[in-house]
């Protein structure tokens, strides 16, 4: 399988999971909140709606234009820490951001 193919499907098992979990937002932050210049947004957003407003439909415009992926891209730490132990079914959304990390570790030459 791709690598491309397997970076959509891990987006698509993201976006699957916060649907199941009821935390997939229908409406999207107020467009103020897409002027950060933060990482993760971290003052607009909170971490999911990052996450579910510019990650996903960014890295799919990637994937839609063909572009180059990013390398050495890793958001499974920031969000061990940011996501609250509360939250539905983090331990899954974990391993599912992990596993998309995995696929932007490019390694040595």
């Amino acid at each position: 399988m791709h690598r491309e193919h397997q970076v959509r499907q891990g987006l698509l098992a993201v976006e699957a999971l916060l649907k199941a979990h009821a935390l997939w937002q229908s409406e999207a932050p107020e467009s103020a909140a897409f002027n950060s210049t933060q990482p993760f947004f971290l003052d607009t957003m909170r971490p999911l709606e990052w996450l579910q407003w510019v990650l996903i439909p960014r890295m799919h415009a990637l994937l839609d234009a063909e572009a180059e992926l990013p390398q050495n891209f890793a958001i499974a730490p920031y969000y061990e820490m940011a996501l609250e132990a509360e939250i539905p079914a983090r331990r899954e959304l974990l391993v599912h951001l992990s596993a998309l990390d995995a696929l932007f570790i490019v390694p040595d030459r």
